[in-house]
């Protein structure tokens, strides 16, 4: 396995695939220092270059390949977390009935550093798409059009990139429902990531246990007996892994991808409609911006 970057997040999936039986893993990022620094603290190969690693002999790169006609598969962990997909088998087993309304949270406890920031995207493109991508992967439904805001209410230097530290979006999928989404950079009690599904049958909820860092304040309400979650690693580490379990067993073994491109395209264009609709205070429709798209390639 090929792994093309090593960032926080890249150093996690080389580390998970060199344990799984049978891999060998060859790194590669943009810095070489960074590479090579990486590829000895992990005991695993690396190459000069990314373009390097393509010409090694991989049997599968982590990474957008879809243009070489091989097997993709993104990385949208929460379609392999437990409670979302459990969430997704009851909404397609009709167990809630008629969808009404879904609200998605995802709340870090910190920024990340203000580098990070300069290139991650914007919040609806770096946090907010996983968002998206779970509002079809639970519902599964579309995501029609997207009316969407943010501001900056703690750290001003977001304002250099053009970024906010919380947003919040009203969605509008296919079939009528309506979803709810909020997001912050700053959250005293830990990491928050949650989805509520509301139907005319049932209500429930992922992401709400002893660890999740929100607390009632009505009277006899009990404290939290442990402290919430820390940080994105310590809420999904296992859907990480099984994420990569799984691509590793449909390399192996063929089958279809479990996230191709164009279910990640499609939560990329939402976050689109959302950059779009907060600068010009309007509501977005997929169909506005994926057209725009297609005529700029």
């Amino acid at each position: 396995m090929g792994v093309a970057g090593v960032g926080r997040i890249g150093v996690f999936h080389a580390r998970t695939l060199q344990a799984l039986n049978g891999v060998s893993v060859t790194i590669a990022d943009l810095d070489p220092d960074r590479a090579t620094q990486v590829a000895a603290e992990l005991g695993v190969a690396a190459a000069a270059t990314p373009e390097a690693l393509f010409g090694s002999g991989l049997d599968a790169v982590l990474g957008e390949v879809g243009r070489a006609g091989i097997l993709v598969q993104v990385g949208f962990q929460r379609r392999f977390d437990a409670g979302y997909r459990a969430a997704r088998d009851a909404v397609a087993a009709g167990a809630l009935g008629n969808l009404l309304v879904i609200r998605a949270a995802t709340h870090d406890p910190s920024p990340p550093a203000e580098e990070y920031i300069a290139a991650s995207g914007g919040i609806f493109r770096d946090l907010h798409i996983h968002d998206f991508d779970a509002l079809r992967f639970v519902t599964g439904r579309e995501i029609v059009d997207v009316y969407a805001d943010g501001a900056v209410r703690e750290s001003a230097w977001f304002e250099r990139y053009g970024d906010v530290d919380a947003a919040v979006a009203v969605v509008r999928l296919s079939g009528g429902a309506l979803a709810i989404l909020s997001g912050t950079r700053h959250d005293p009690l830990g990491y928050d990531v949650r989805l509520e599904v509301f139907g005319t049958a049932d209500s429930i909820a992922v992401g709400v246990d002893d660890r999740s860092p929100i607390r009632s304040i009505e009277p006899g309400a009990r404290k939290p007996r442990v402290a919430g979650y820390r940080h994105f690693m310590d809420r999904f580490e296992p859907a990480y892994r099984g994420e990569l379990e799984a691509f590793v067993a449909t390399v192996r073994d063929g089958g279809e991808s479990l996230c191709t491109l164009e279910e990640a395209r499609a939560a990329l264009l939402a976050a689109l409609a959302a950059d779009r609709s907060r600068a010009e205070r309007r509501p977005v429709a997929i169909e506005e911006v994926a057209s725009a798209t297609a005529a700029a390639s």
